[in-house]
């Protein structure tokens, strides 16, 4: 198990133990990151992770609480963030979305209403805005979102509305781990929408290739680096 992925599993595990509940704050850097075994630095990289998602609060100066969410919640909130450790099932699930997504970017170039484009607009509008991680991200999710229900068809909006929650934990990881992946993405994002705004499915159809394969190739990458460190 890597050394990050070690440090929120034990962070789950104080919480399903009782000893830590929501609003509580977690003990200082160096006792918890000995409690845990695991670095400072990798225990940095987990908190931060976790604010991402919204399990844990990290007040600068005040230490790091949990949310106010219920026990139950934290912990499924959790289970997601862990699931990104199966490496094979995201990697399968971004083939998926590599299938699927340029389709539904084709059909939205041809069938978007100008309301359902504007929608799109405002998402880019927003990851233009955005400078920290978790904006970025949520941006990043609508503007596929909008773009998945302008493609006119419920049944493919609701396979990659299913598959947003374990691709887009890849992406926050992107966020985290790229400083260069926040401009890399809007520079994608906009050449999607301009294929978009030109009314030109294939065009769309590859600005969207490129895209999600770009997300791939960078997880693949982050995965083998994992590997080895183990």
């Amino acid at each position: 198990m890597a050394a990050t992925d070690q440090a929120i599993d034990g962070i789950r595990e104080l919480i399903a133990s009782g000893e830590f509940r929501a609003g509580d704050r977690l003990p200082k850097e160096n006792e918890l990151a000995a409690r845990i075994g695991v670095s400072r630095g990798s225990l940095r990289e987990a908190i931060r992770a976790l604010e991402l998602v919204g399990v844990v609060d990290a007040r600068q100066g005040a230490g790091t609480y949990l949310t106010s969410l219920t026990p139950a919640l934290l912990l499924d909130v959790m289970s997601v963030v862990l699931d990104f450790t199966q490496d094979e099932s995201i990697l399968q699930l971004l083939e998926v979305r590599r299938v699927l997504e340029p389709a539904a970017t084709a059909l939205a170039a041809a069938r978007a209403t100008e309301q359902e484009l504007d929608d799109v607009r405002a998402a880019m509008d927003a990851m233009r805005r955005a400078r920290d991680p978790e904006p970025l991200v949520a941006a990043d999710a609508a503007f596929h979102r909008a773009i998945a229900h302008a493609a006119g068809n419920p049944a493919l909006e609701s396979l990659l509305e299913n598959l947003s929650g374990p691709t887009i934990r890849a992406r926050v990881w992107h966020a985290i781990k790229e400083q260069r992946a926040g401009d890399e993405a809007r520079a994608e994002h906009e050449r999607i929408l301009a294929a978009l705004e030109a009314r030109d499915p294939e065009l769309a159809r590859a600005a969207s290739a490129v895209h999600v394969a770009g997300v791939e190739e960078w997880l693949r990458g982050a995965i083998e680096w994992r590997r080895q460190r183990r």
